[in-house]
């Protein structure tokens, strides 16, 4: 037996059954880099055009984690499925380089230094700093197999990119959009600076609410309400940050809402008649008398006085009163909160802010100078309690904006910023039709969520007060404060940005006598004394100027581009900011598409934190599985939603994994022996091979549409279930064997394997965008013979420069496919037939039966239509067909299949022996004497060999 085994056609390959990513990989990123994979990738592509894709650039602070891994796979995944199908598609990676906690962690370093070292010292240490993580997170970048321009990336710290933003700025001041005003922002006081909207995150925190009588001395009330008594009469609010209290100017009430005037302990109130029960439980009072009722408008103008400050406060109108909580009497303080601010511009009112950067108070700030707002409460309400005006407090549980870098609370403080407005140039409207008429949103909600937030934002402020970014380019006069910013000047100064080796240092290493036009006069009040902005630009609006920076200059990009892809927060972030800046400048979007992923959780659903120590680092999984199961995770899963991260699903892919990679494998040692020569047609193989074949072109096609879809999941559950069950299960298992058993050059086996080829050059090219590692070593293990040429006629170097591949040829007519689905159900039907002797131990393999199948007429013409050899499609020894209608009683009763009618199948043990070279039992073992155990057709083949043998002997 041994001496026939050495006769079969085993598979053959040097490819190992053993990945062993974690040591192979770095030899394959090694291949990558010294033969430009990346740049043969595009030189092999094209012939369908370009695909631009925009990388959002990572923040160039600390290591990656799996979140920025996931978003960079995704790219690379959509870059080389892209060009493999015919799309030239660049990428250059980018990095946000400025900002706060850059130059937050340079302070730390420095110390006490800090305050020696002039502006551009310390930017000087933050570019360095900066670029030490871009050069860590680069080469983390790299081990995940992206292909890029590595080597020429974009930085928002680049002298020529710092040039464009603060040229954009220009344009935006050209266009009538920038203003200068002192305005109630978002404030951080931890980190001293103004903060944008997409700066801020929510958390649920607990503050103190307190309801406050204001007294209300205006003898008009009585002309309003009959009945009340200005001596005792009072307007109660309710708050739920008694530190803004100090700076309050005014108590807003609606104007068609009903108040009612509610006589209780020897005093007077006023509040919204809705809402006096509730407050009349919430402040004990137990008996009390409505007096009287009015209207909002009747109310406007009337002054009240504050609680514990010598000041009137106005009774305004505001159409933002709601009754949703509190007395539906509004406390406003201008100076603290947006729609206060609104409303008191309406009225004139002071926009007072009396706190300093740390948000403390100012020393003119009586009973509370020098203390931090949050710190104050306290005391306010101890204050406002001493006075009498206490009418009751509560404790609440509700949802603050906290600075989402250092995570502290934030405040609104009216100080003095640039800001973009919304309303010029209707860049508001602009932007809300770019996002409902221009923009592909994936997945759908992505366009709401946006469409809301820029509907409903206030103006954008611009300005830091911060030395790490891009300065805005605007000269302050000494003697009257207003600003001077002409657009020509700031372009020629951005110019000089490009120029000089560290950009916009320039700003900071000249004088205001180098930088401002000689004699210059303000036009304001004619001073000659000039100073120069000291704030820098939002670093949103550094990203948001990538497209005109990066995608404007660089020759593989275009505006607008067509995908921007990143995480969900983005549509607060990079997304948000790249749209207002090019509809700003330009009127149209910077994007034709924008794709969202979701946020890595654990297996159990959670947010992966350090604190809850469910935090995973990409080089973790990468030193323990390879970064080829990291991409397979981020293929595995429908990233538009959170992505759950954990050992069991590592452990499942893990299996997933293997399973294609010893399918490829197999099809790796098939295929050893073969020549160009020997290949066959597609019309002139086997009509299993055809049909196999042609289920492999299928899964190509639906693999193209999910690339081109980004539903890179449906490619990786596509090509597991090809090799699971339309390969391994069915046609290798039955392949075998033809393979094995048939002389090396027949016919028979040069059509499977010429089935197999071509399925292995489909199969790669599908596998390479998301299994690049592996996709490379299986081309790399193709017989030099076979490795497809380019279109020099030169043998490919890389599975990424594979020529694009037409698998329309490899098409069954619609008949022959309709034919062979009726074989596969009566195959389905002879293995649940067998299935019965299998368990009792009748059999031990299928190969041990002898088959009858009594078909219809129907599937009769299918069995002759498709061309099926049913015996080696059902892996039986014997078979045999007969009519549907001589079925007996014991095959009808075992095996009638409701999916497949006409069909009954009949088993029973093969008859003969078995032969030693194929294990098919056969009735006729014997009949060649010189091979006494073997069946006819392995005698057979065994002759031919043996003649060969002679012959080259």
């Amino acid at each position: 037996m041994a001496e026939y085994k050495k006769t079969l056609n085993l598979p053959v390959t040097g490819f190992p059954m053993k990945a062993n990513l974690v040591q192979k990989e770095p030899e394959t990123l090694k291949f990558w880099e010294e033969n430009n994979v990346f740049q043969l990738m595009q030189d092999a592509s094209g012939s369908r055009g370009e695909f631009v894709l925009h990388d959002g650039p990572p923040y160039a602070n600390g290591h990656i984690h799996l979140g920025t891994a996931l978003n960079k796979i995704l790219k690379d995944m959509i870059i080389k499925s892209r060009n493999l199908m015919g799309w030239k598609t660049g990428y250059i990676p980018g990095w946000d380089c400025h900002g706060l906690p850059i130059e937050h962690n340079v302070e730390l370093e420095l110390g006490e230094k800090k305050k020696e070292l002039p502006a551009h010292a310390i930017r000087k240490r933050c570019r360095q700093y900066a670029q030490k993580f871009l050069d860590i997170q680069r080469k983390e970048f790299k081990r995940l197999g992206v292909l890029g321009d590595w080597e020429h990336p974009y930085m928002s710290m680049d002298p020529a990119y710092e040039a464009v933003t603060a040229a954009e700025l220009a344009t935006f001041v050209e266009r009538g959009g920038v203003v200068r005003s002192k305005k109630p922002i978002y404030w951080c006081c931890h980190c001293k600076t103004a903060l944008a909207e997409a700066e801020v995150e929510y958390r649920d925190l607990s503050s103190p609410s307190i309801y406050v009588r204001f007294p209300l001395p205006d003898p008009k009330l009585a002309e309003v309400i009959p009945g009340a008594d200005v001596s005792r009469a009072y307007i109660v609010i309710w708050t739920t940050t008694p530190w803004t209290l100090p700076s309050n100017l005014a108590v807003c009430v609606h104007p068609e809402l009903r108040y009612s005037l509610v006589e209780t302990g020897g005093s007077q109130y006023i509040l919204a008649s809705e809402l006096v029960e509730g407050c009349a439980k919430t402040f004990g009072w137990a008996d009390y008398t409505v007096i009287g009722e009015t209207t909002g408008d009747k109310l406007e103008m009337l002054e009240a006085r504050h609680p514990f400050i010598d000041r009137p406060s106005l009774i305004i109108n505001g159409a933002h009163v709601t009754l949703d909580a509190g007395t539906g009497c509004v406390h406003t303080a201008p100076g603290h909160g947006r729609e206060d601010y609104e409303v008191g511009v309406k009225y004139g009112l002071d926009v007072y802010s009396p706190l300093d950067d740390e948000g403390r108070f100012l020393p003119t700030v009586e009973f509370f100078a020098g203390m931090q707002v949050f710190d104050s409460n306290p005391a306010v309400i101890a204050k406002v309690e001493e006075l009498g005006h206490l009418l009751a407090r509560q404790d609440i549980s509700h949802s603050y904006p906290c600075c989402w870098r250092c995570k502290s609370p934030v405040i609104f403080r009216a100080t003095t910023q640039w800001f973009i407005g919304m309303e010029p140039n209707n860049l508001r409207g602009k932007a809300l039709d770019a996002i409902e008429n221009k923009v592909k949103w994936i997945p759908s909600w992505g366009q709401g969520r946006i469409y809301n937030m820029v509907e409903s934002r206030p103006d954008w402020c611009i300005s830091r007060q911060r030395m790490w970014g891009v300065p805005i380019l605007a000269l302050i006069c000494k003697d009257c404060g207003e600003v001077w910013n002409d657009p020509a000047w700031m372009r020629e100064i951005a110019s000089r940005f490009a120029a000089h080796p560290t950009g916009c240092d320039y700003w900071y290493e000249h004088s205001v006598e180098e930088v401002a036009p000689e004699g210059l006069v303000c036009p304001h009040c004619g001073g000659k004394h000039w100073e120069k902005e000291d704030d820098i630009l939002d670093v949103w609006f550094d990203s948001g100027t990538s497209f005109a920076a990066v995608m404007e200059q660089r020759p593989e990009g275009r505006v607008p581009t067509d995908l921007y892809l990143e995480g969900s927060d983005q549509h607060r972030g990079w997304f948000h900011s790249s749209l207002l800046v090019s509809v700003g400048t330009r009127d149209i979007a910077p994007y034709k598409a924008v794709l969202t992923h979701g946020y890595v959780v654990d297996g159990t659903g959670r947010k992966m934190s350090k604190s809850i120590g469910n935090v995973v680092a990409p080089q973790e999984v990468i030193d323990k599985y390879g970064a080829e199961l990291l991409r397979l995770w981020v293929a595995s899963v429908d990233y538009r939603e959170d992505i759950r991260y954990s050992e069991e699903i590592m452990k499942r892919l893990v299996d997933a994994y293997r399973r294609i990679r010893n399918t490829c494998r197999y099809l790796l040692g098939s295929i050893h022996d073969l020549t160009p020569a020997d290949l066959v047609s597609f019309p002139l193989m086997k009509p299993l091979d055809r049909y196999a074949l042609s289920l492999v072109a299928a899964f190509h096609e639906s693999a193209e549409t999910a690339y081109q879809e980004y539903e890179f999941h449906k490619v990786f559950q596509g090509l597991h279930g090809l090799c699971a069950t339309e390969l391994s299960a069915f046609y290798l298992d039955v392949l075998k064997d033809r393979l094995y058993s048939s002389l090396p050059d027949s016919a028979e086996r040069r059509s499977a394997q010429s089935a197999l080829y071509q399925m292995l050059l489909i199969m790669l090219r599908d596998m390479a965008p998301i299994m690049s590692f592996t996709a490379e070593e299986v081309f790399r293990h193709i017989p030099e013979a076979l490795k497809p040429v380019d279109k020099d006629g030169k043998p490919v170097v890389t599975v990424f420069a594979l020529p694009q591949k037409d698998v329309s040829s490899f098409r069954l007519s619609d008949d022959e496919r309709g034919a062979w689905e009726m074989v596969m159900d009566i195959r389905a039907g002879v293995t649940r037939a067998i299935e019965p002797l299998r368990k009792e131990g009748v059999i031990g393999h299928a190969l041990d039966t002898h088959v009858t199948l009594y078909v219809d007429d129907k599937l009769r013409a299918a069995i002759a239509d498709s061309g099926a050899d049913m015996r080696s499609i059902c892996i039986v020894s014997q078979l045999d067909i007969a009519p549907f209608k001589d079925a007996p009683v014991d095959a009808l009763s075992t095996a009638q299949l409701d999916e497949c009618p006409g069909l009954a199948v009949r088993v029973k043990k093969a008859g003969g022996e078995k032969c030693e070279r194929c294990w098919m039992y056969c009735e006729q073992l014997g009949t060649d004497p010189d091979h006494p155990t073997l069946c006819p057709r392995c005698a057979a083949v065994m002759r031919e060999l043996e003649a060969k043998e002679g012959g080259e002997a």
